[in-house]
């Protein structure tokens, strides 16, 4: 299956990268790209794409709010930013994009990303993934919860960054129950994806090394 994506950046050189970049890819297809949030919002809406590359700072309309008018929707959204540490892009995450990347990380791990973004999964630049949870988060909040013991296990590994597959593996169930607790999970916390569940977890104190 083809992955169809959208780009959105103000800048056209950064575009023209990022498409080139997918383009060499066998199962990813560029179908539409976008100078502002605005347009961006508008061409998401027409193409419908599986995947939205949104900048952080545009024109019209930021990519914060692009995002929170995506997630949820068919299209799942990979923020890209240029800044390790941008105060913009942990609202970002909270509101629904389904990983964050930056745009010097490599044509590998932007291929990654969204793939991992198709697939149901995040994607966050290894580099800054824990100077960027240490950065925002405050200290663990100890506020009552309606996870089941096994679920705020299952958030745990969620939050170091596993896949179920992993987390399968470490907790001995498969992969596909691993995949019945996330759904509960995000269900019961309220949250749109895996990120939202990471969030929560490194929130509470959760997250498993």
């Amino acid at each position: 299956m083809v992955i169809r994506v959208l780009v959105a950046d103000d800048q056209p050189m950064v575009r023209d990268g990022l498409r080139r970049i997918l383009s060499e890819a066998p199962d990813i297809d560029v179908v539409g790209e976008a100078a502002d949030g605005v347009e961006a919002l508008e061409q998401a809406r027409l193409l419908v794409p599986d995947v939205a590359l949104v900048d952080i700072r545009m024109p019209r309309m930021d990519g914060l709010t692009l995002t929170r008018h995506l997630a949820g929707g068919p299209t799942r959204v990979v923020v890209v930013t240029t800044f390790d540490l941008d105060e913009y892009v942990y609202p970002a995450l909270r509101n629904g994009a389904s990983g964050f990347l930056l745009k010097r990380s490599g044509p590998a791990l932007l291929v990654e990303a969204v793939r991992a973004a198709m697939a149901g999964d995040s994607l966050i630049s290894p580099s800054i993934t824990v100077r960027l949870l240490q950065h925002v988060t405050r200290p663990p909040q100890q506020r009552p919860h309606p996870l089941t013991e096994r679920e705020v296990e299952v958030a745990g590994h969620v939050g170091a960054g596993r896949t179920n597959a992993e987390i399968g593996a470490e907790l001995f169930i498969s992969a596909g129950t691993v995949k019945t607790h996330v759904a509960a999970i995000q269900r019961k916390l309220g949250v749109r994806n895996r990120v939202g569940i990471a969030v929560w977890a490194w929130d509470s104190g959760n997250v498993k090394p």
